[in-house]
């Protein structure tokens, strides 16, 4: 029987429909399918037959998850953007954005997982289809940074300064992730690599977060 044969008989006797957390599950582990396919062969030369024979799914499956191939990297890019957008949200009123990152950011991030993210922004560099996806989840990003931020500074989400900083600060993730990810290429991503990194963005991050006069 195949793919296609038995999700159509699964729906025919009734198969409960998935979850938003059962998609999300399928869409991310066909995700890490696809970044295989085109870290090996390049985006190009890479199917949406491939990558649904890969995932074991059926091609109609494929395209009702995924508008087109370039977009199975969303998935997998955006675990990176979630772990940001989380310390944002669990950002305590004591500290200041620098110190909370320090503490909590990339903690749960194994190297593995980091390195299959960063793969994906190398191949950005030279894949304009995946740059755009990229960008496109940063942009999506901006307003939970800028929420973020007017909390803590006391003004209007849609205050040109709250808006001006949410920008910079999307900029330097977006920069810096970049950045580590021409620096480690091909080798094993560290533990001290993505501390380094969390470091760095740290202190980027200070004159970009902190309220008027350094107040708390």
């Amino acid at each position: 029987m195949t793919t296609e044969q038995a999700e159509a008989s699964g729906a025919r006797r009734g198969r409960p429909p998935e979850s938003e957390e059962q998609r999300e599950r399928r869409r991310l582990a066909i995700s890490r399918h696809a970044v295989r396919l085109f870290r090996e062969q390049g985006v190009t030369e890479t199917t949406g037959e491939q990558i649904a024979h890969a995932a074991g799914v059926s091609e109609r499956t494929l395209w009702r998850l995924f508008r087109a191939k370039e977009a199975c990297v969303e998935p997998v890019l955006t675990t990176s953007l979630d772990d940001f957008v989380a310390v944002l949200r669990s950002w305590p009123e004591h500290l200041e954005l620098d110190e909370h990152l320090r503490s909590v950011y990339a903690v749960d991030l194994t190297p593995s997982d980091a390195g299959t993210v960063l793969a994906v922004v190398r191949l950005t560099r030279d894949e304009p289809g995946l740059r755009a996806v990229w960008l496109v989840l940063h942009e999506r990003a901006e307003p939970t940074i800028a929420a973020a931020l007017a909390t803590r500074l006391g003004l209007p989400v849609d205050d040109l300064d709250v808006r001006l900083r949410a920008a910079a600060v999307n900029a330097a993730l977006r920069v810096l992730t970049d950045e580590l990810a021409w620096a480690v290429a091909d080798a094993e991503v560290t533990t001290a690599a993505l501390e380094r990194h969390r470091d760095r963005l740290a202190e980027t991050l200070r004159t970009l977060t902190r309220r008027p006069g350094g107040a708390r």
